[in-house]
């Protein structure tokens, strides 16, 4: 009887209600082994008036899907952030009583080379529970009307803008019942605008630009104000509206060159986070919920989230948008995929631009995230080690992923835009033929060497730290319901390792649970590890700002689900140590120290740079003292002067022997005047 759902007349009377929007493995009757649901409603529809076009809108089927109205097939549906529109003609509509009728699947691939569903880090990332199917109607179904003509998709984007003008670049697909000229009123900024544009029968592609004087600009935070307009488009036959969307926009330039951002002329350093989807079951996310994230990360002093690997929840890109944080959208791609995928991801590539390109907050988009899975090895520093032979080699030679796939994405995200920068892909080194390489993934002092090695690999290879894209290490939450603490240290490490992210060699070679007294203890020592790694290794990229560093994206900001992982705050928003570590790191100026050893010798000499990072538009005047302290004494050295604006400046050099005196060694630094910030060092003599 199931095979008949579909039909108006099927007896549903013992079905199980569903949420919707929701998620399948929410309900209570339906277990995390489930790839299908099939959904039933019940829709009071008005038969069309003369001249009007009734339509079936789907925003979010999670991940494929068939729909069928009063047992009429309308279509299927893929990609699970894609819109899909079914028009009910005449004979769907004989009856006001209608049931709609969708199949909705969703399965996870057993290995990258037949995994086929476009949805990033919902399947493949290991903080994400294997035990959770995202599967369902996470997004609304609605009943559109028009008249004759329809707007399918309006895409707007903003080409070029300064305070005395701005340029927005409009396209649409109108769908048109027979050939006419339909006028096109776009309204925004107190600027209206009209255009006639003759169509045919059936869909038509249609383009035209908005000029706008005197713009009221959207800026970062940092920067400016983020002011947003409202955008109206009408499509009017015979003087009458056919179809209209509103949307809001801001009004923003975008210039990336070499991984140095530029808004509306300004240069910013990007100071990021990696951000999963806010929750695993996103169809429950609420735009408080996102304001609270963005505003988590703005209290830590970032500007930029990294959507890694997902298309995430329209609130996050409406809050984003109010609050002035910057976001990388990744597309969905996650590691490695079959290679039947690639004409599907181009259209979904497209219409992630639908989409999203009216969102100010959106300045990069990224084809696809590790398209060649990150190896433990760096060959510029490191001998290569836990299989990084393999990884080292992935990393140069071409691949379907990273040759074909990526690049036909890419060029697909710049045809449909041109207003952005287009990366295609992320973690991706230098290789040859150009030796360009992408930004890269730096698990140092975690994954693979020592934290200090990021110092070595900048020297050595500085395109290797243009933008670098994920770093961190794990730690543990304080949020450990799912954790038996009383099992420790024999804790059920599979399980952690499989449904809650826990990555066992890196814990054991820093970290480790085994040398620690108790939970509590392996719980600080893993937080105060992870936020001595973030804050030094930021410390380093800010220091090479712009010289060759244009930002960073730490991995990551707050887990979607309970986790031991390298976020800085946990599934429960409780931050970890490494939380506060950023924000001082991340302040808009710091002062600044290379680093001493991490063991000095009697009578062994260091000289040590210092510089003041200022990300402020202005010029500084202040005094910078540092002090190095050791159980026999102190040394003082003090300098003044102006710092420069949006710069990193060197203040001088500090030149010192150790003495015969064996202890801790702590250099303090002092930064006063105009701006305050001070930063500590910490060594030992033998």
């Amino acid at each position: 009887m199931l095979l008949r759902f579909q039909e108006a007349e099927y007896d549903d009377s013992d079905w199980q209600t569903a949420s919707v929007p929701g998620h399948w493995q929410n309900e209570p009757s339906i277990g995390s082994d489930a790839t299908t649901a099939l959904y039933r409603t019940r829709v009071t529809v008005e038969p069309a008036a003369e001249d009007e076009r009734v339509w079936l809108v789907t925003d979010g089927i999670f991940s494929q899907g068939d729909a069928w109205w009063n047992g009429f097939y309308l279509g299927d549906i893929e990609g699970y952030f894609a819109r899909h529109t079914f028009e009910l003609d005449p004979r769907h509509l004989d009856r006001t009583d209608n049931v709609l009728a969708l199949e909705v699947a969703h399965s996870k691939a057993n290995s990258s080379d037949d995994k086929s569903a476009i949805v990033g880090v919902f399947d493949d990332w290991r903080s994400v529970d294997t035990q959770w199917n995202p599967g369902g109607i996470w997004q609304p179904v609605s009943i559109a009307r028009t008249g004759p003509v329809r707007m399918m998709s309006l895409r707007v984007r903003c080409r070029e803008a300064n305070r005395e003008a701005a340029v927005m670049v409009m396209s649409a697909v109108i769908d048109s019942l027979e050939a006419t000229t339909v006028t096109l009123t776009t309204t925004i900024d107190k600027v209206e605008h009209s255009v006639d544009q003759p169509v045919s029968a059936g869909e038509n592609r249609v383009e035209w630009l908005l000029a706008i004087p005197n713009p009221n600009l959207w800026w970062p935070v940092g920067l400016g104000e983020p002011t947003l307009q409202n955008l109206k488009v009408q499509a009017s036959v015979d003087d009458k509206v056919s179809d209209q969307r509103s949307i809001v926009t801001g009004i923003r330039d975008v210039k990336m060159d070499d991984y140095q951002l530029t808004i509306n002329g300004q240069r910013l350093f990007m100071k990021g986070a990696n951000y999963a989807p806010q929750r695993l079951d996103i169809a429950n996310t609420t735009l408080a919920d996102a304001r609270h994230d963005i505003a988590l990360a703005l209290d830590a002093n970032l500007n930029l989230l990294r959507l890694r690997a997902h298309v995430a929840h329209p609130a996050i890109y409406e809050a984003a948008d109010q609050l002035g944080m910057l976001l990388w959208q990744d597309f969905p791609l996650h590691e490695g995929y079959s290679n039947r995928i690639r004409h599907n991801a181009i259209h979904l590539a497209e219409s992630m631009v639908d989409n999203l390109a009216h969102h100010p907050s959106v300045v990069v988009w990224c084809a696809h995230n590790s398209p060649v899975i990150d190896g433990p090895v760096n060959p510029a520093i490191d001998r290569p080690r836990f299989g990084g032979i393999r990884a080292a080699i992935g990393q140069q030679l071409p691949s379907w992923n990273k040759s074909i796939l990526d690049r036909s994405v890419r060029h697909a995200i710049e045809k449909a835009d041109g207003t952005r920068p287009v990366i295609a892909h992320s973690g991706v080194w230098p290789h040859p033929p150009q030796l360009d390489g992408t930004d890269t993934h730096l698990w140092y002092g975690w994954r693979w060497g020592n934290e200090r090695d990021l110092v070595r690999l900048a020297g050595r290879l500085p395109r290797a730290v243009r933008f670098v894209s994920e770093f961190g290490a794990g730690s543990v939450p304080y949020s450990d319901d799912f954790i038996d603490k009383a099992q420790f240290p024999d804790l059920d490490w599979e399980t952690l390792s499989e449904r809650h992210g826990y990555e066992r060699r890196p814990f054991a070679a820093h970290v480790a649970p085994a040398d620690a007294r108790d939970f509590d203890d392996w719980r600080t020592t893993s937080q105060r590890y992870q936020a001595q790694l973030l804050r030094r290794q930021i410390e380093t990229l800010r220091r090479l700002k712009y010289h060759p560093t244009g930002g960073f994206s730490l991995h990551h900001l707050v887990d979607p689900a309970p986790a031991i992982s390298s976020s800085l705050l946990d599934h429960d928003r409780v931050p970890k140590k490494a939380y506060a570590a950023v924000r001082q790191a991340c302040a808009p100026v710091i002062v600044v120290a290379d680093r001493m050893p991490a063991r000095l010798r009697s009578g062994e000499a260091i000289a040590l740079d210092i510089h003041v990072v200022n990300d402020l538009r202005e010029v500084m005047s202040g005094e910078v003292k540092a002090e190095i302290r050791w159980p026999g004494g102190t040394y003082t050295w003090r300098w003044q002067g102006e710092i420069g604006a949006d710069s990193v400046t060197r203040i001088g050099n500090l030149s010192w022997v150790a003495p015969a005196d064996t202890g801790p060694v702590t250099l303090i630094l002092l930064l006063s005047g105009d701006q305050t910030a001070t930063n500590r060092y910490d060594s030992r003599i033998l």
